[in-house]
């Protein structure tokens, strides 16, 4: 039931999110499926005791590799569900500490808060390359020659206007 909370709430907030910046209605439920999908995974991964950054790399590779498969399915550009899918896992409150500790002069404890910042959103960057460069290794892999759109195209799918 926890997991449910979790995934109804997480896809509310990047639904939301999709909205802010302005991606098309059909676009707004993929954009939420695929932040929620990416928070259950890094809820997952700290539930079973996994570090913060391991988590958020993994599920941040998660999250590229479903907006991938989504960009492609509805022949809308990647960043559409890159952006509202990774907002779960930005690491907000903790630069807020950084810069909060920074002005009390405890500056400790803001080089602490600053570092973890800094290894989350390094882990967010990295998950987005690593899952782009296997997507693509994968694909042409699998095509031997030919563009990964053209195997794609010859797909039925809907299309996002």
């Amino acid at each position: 039931m926890e997991y449910l909370i979790h995934f109804i709430l997480s896809f509310i907030a990047t639904a939301c999110f999709g909205v802010i910046f302005n991606a098309s209605v059909k676009a707004i439920p993929i954009c939420g499926l695929v932040g929620s999908v990416g928070w259950t995974v890094y809820y997952t991964f700290m539930q079973v005791n996994v570090t913060e950054v391991h988590a958020t790399f993994l599920a941040s590779f998660v999250i590229a590799v479903v907006a991938q498969f989504f960009a492609r399915w509805f022949k809308t550009p990647m960043i559409v569900f890159y952006v509202s899918g990774i907002i779960p896992l930005v690491p907000g409150s903790i630069a807020y500490n950084t810069m909060r500790s920074i002005v009390e002069l405890d500056y400790t404890r803001g080089i602490e808060f600053g570092m973890r910042a800094f290894m989350i959103a390094g882990a967010i960057a990295m998950g987005l390359v690593f899952a782009e460069v296997i997507i693509q290794l994968i694909y042409r892999t699998l095509n031997k020659g030919k563009t990964s759109m053209e195997s794609f195209a010859k797909l039925k799918r809907p299309r996002i206007k």
